[in-house]
């Protein structure tokens, strides 16, 4: 009888406690780019001394980060294809989509040029005198939102990149700073997102060849993992995560984050339609 007692007692008192610092937590699904960019790491500790909830991201591809939504594995997600943020959200896995940041892409590639595209601002004309060339170009063959952009860059160059890869166009199946780093040490070509590649050191001979055209525009949002698909979800410390981002306090942190006096990410949550 003591013994029930006892482990009753325990058990209100545990019920009773105060949410422990370490276990007021949320994670994040969202896209390499914004790990590798060296984003997360500026302003997320400002949100957490704010509100005093911490973030475990998992950077994945944006594909991938949203099949970790969809399990429920996430609180959050955080990437960067609207359309397939859009499919999410009709599946009835997300609440709402807000925009948050933008940047572009750009086409890195070796400053020897096999290809002679540097200074283009056509990245379709670009990625055609790549493939005419067969000069070596990096994927990252991983479902990302940079390989879905890619993919669709291809069908808007009009190349047929399944019929027209060869030993020139390699997949590698990881993210944003491993396809650098292939991209590096085998003077290839790659798409990629400004943000990481500012933020990239082992550039070997590799330069920015492509920018500017519109068509590299990049658009970033999060979304509440839906609570009524996956009862685990953090709803209250999600959603003041995301309230965050997009309020005042979060898009100042967004753009005052540079490197070398470059801006990274450019804030625009309120812009209708982003």
């Amino acid at each position: 009888m003591v013994t029930r007692r006892i482990v009753l007692a325990l058990t209100l008192l545990a019920l009773a406690a105060p949410v422990r610092a370490e276990d007021k937590a949320i994670v994040v699904a969202s896209t390499t780019s914004t790990q590798d960019s060296g984003l997360f790491g500026h302003i997320l500790p400002l949100f957490t001394a704010k509100t005093g909830i911490a973030v475990r991201v998992v950077a994945q591809g944006t594909g991938q980060a949203l099949d970790t939504a969809r399990r429920g594995d996430a609180d959050v997600v955080f990437v960067h294809a609207k359309a397939a943020e859009e499919k999410f959200l009709a599946e009835g896995f997300g609440v709402k989509r807000y925009p948050v940041m933008y940047n572009d892409f750009v086409v890195i590639g070796p400053t020897s040029d096999p290809a002679g595209i540097a200074g283009s601002k056509d990245v379709a004309a670009a990625l055609r005198a790549i493939k005419d060339k067969a000069a070596p170009f990096i994927s990252r063959g991983d479902k990302s939102g940079t390989h879905q952009t890619e993919l669709a860059l291809w069908q808007l160059a009009g190349v047929d990149i399944t019929a027209s890869k060869g030993a020139w166009y390699k997949e590698i199946g990881q993210g944003m700073g491993a396809a650098l780093n292939t991209a590096s040490a085998s003077n290839a070509y790659v798409l990629a997102d400004r943000g990481t590649w500012l933020a990239f050191r082992n550039r070997g001979a590799l330069a920015i060849v492509v920018e500017g055209d519109s068509r590299l525009f990049n658009q970033y949002g999060v979304m509440l993992v839906n609570p009524a698909k996956h009862p685990s979800v953090k709803q209250a410390w999600g959603q003041a995560f995301i309230d965050w981002l997009v309020a005042p306090d979060g898009q100042r942190a967004i753009a005052a984050y540079t490197i070398g006096g470059a801006q990274l990410f450019f804030p625009n949550a309120t812009v209708p339609g982003a």
